[in-house]
C-alpha cells in the first residue's frame, strides 16, 4: 500500500510485531485501520504467537490518528460514521485478542494515536512521546476512543486532556496519569527493556495470561456496540457549520 502507508508483522520466538507506517506522521487512512483490525484478528488466532507488540516507523511521530485527507472528504453523516468507526474496530479487535499487547512509542501522538496507545494492555514510551487531544479544535470530540483513554487515565484527567485541546501534554504527564506503564530516554533503551520484558511474558503459561487479560477488560462487552454510536455521534458533528468552518481554515 505505498500511497496508502503499510503495514507488516513478524514473529520471533513467540513475539509478533505489528509496524505500521505512514509517511503523513503515521496517520491511518481506513485502508490501513482495516488492515490493522484484520492484523489483531490473525495473530489472535495463531497458536505460534504469545505477546504483540504494536509499533509504528520512523524516528517521528508514533501516530497523528485517522487521516486528515480522508476526513476532509466527508460529505454525509454514513460516510462520517464510517470513517470514524476504523478505530472503534481497531480498538475492539486489541480488547478481544487473545494475546496481551504491548505498546512502543517512540514519539508524539494525536487523537486516534491516543486511542491506540489506551487500548495496549502495557506500553513503553520515550520522553519525546507527548500527547494531544487535539479534536475539539476541528469541532468534534474524541468520542470513539474515550472509552479506552478514560478507562487508562480516569475521567478528569481524560476531561483535562480532552479540553486542553491546543496544548500538548509531556510523556511524564502520560505515565503519571497511567497511559504509560515505562518511560525511556531514548528509543534504544527502551528496545533493550521491550526485548527483555517481551521474551520473558512469552515464556509465561499462555492460558495464565489469557485469563489475566479478561481480567483486564472485564467490563467492556458493552463497547461491541457503544464505539460505534460513539462514532456516529462523530460523523454527525463534522458535518456541522463548526467543523467545516474549522476544516476549512486548515485547508489554507
Amino acid at each position: 500500500m505505498p500511497e496508502a502507508g503499510n503495514l507488516q508483522s513478524t514473529i520471533t520466538d513467540g513475539v509478533a510485531q505489528i509496524e505500521f507506517f505512514h509517511p503523513s506522521g503515521n496517520s491511518f487512512p481506513a485502508v490501513m485501520l482495516q488492515a490493522l483490525t484484520l492484523e489483531f484478528e490473525k495473530l489472535g488466532k495463531d497458536e505460534s504467537v504469545k505477546i504483540i507488540v504494536l509499533k509504528s516507523g520512523g524516528d517521528g511521530a508514533f501516530c497523528a490518528g485517522a487521516s486528515f485527507d480522508e476526513l476532509l472528504t466527508v460529505e454525509n453523516i454514513d460516510q462520517g460514521t464510517r470513517f470514524f468507526s476504523g478505530f472503534a474496530l481497531v480498538i475492539n479487535a486489541m480488547r478481544k485478542c487473545p494475546k496481551l499487547i504491548i505498546g512502543r512509542i517512540q514519539g508524539k501522538t494525536v487523537g486516534g494515536g491516543v486511542g491506540l496507545a489506551a487500548a495496549c494492555d502495557y506500553t513503553f514510551a520515550t520522553e519525546s512521546a507527548l500527547v494531544k487531544l487535539s479534536e475539539l479544535a476541528i469541532g468534534i470530540g474524541p468520542f470513539v476512543i474515550a472509552p479506552a483513554v478514560e478507562r487508562k487515565i480516569g475521567l478528569a484527567a481524560f476531561a483535562e486532556l480532552t479540553l486542553c485541546a491546543h496544548e500538548w501534554k509531556s510523556a511524564y504527564w502520560a505515565k503519571e496519569k497511567g497511559l504509560y506503564t515505562c518511560l525511556f530516554k531514548n528509543s534504544d533503551a527502551m528496545d533493550d527493556e521491550i526485548r527483555n520484558f517481551t521474551g520473558i511474558l512469552s515464556r509465561y503459561n499462555p492460558e495464565a495470561l489469557l485469563e489475566l487479560k479478561k481480567i483486564f477488560w472485564q467490563g467492556t462487552e458493552h463497547w461491541e456496540s457503544l464505539l460505534y454510536e460513539r462514532a456516529a455521534v462523530s460523523g454527525r458533528l463534522v458535518l456541522s457549520d463548526f467543523s467545516r468552518n474549522a476544516l476549512g481554515a486548515l485547508r489554507k
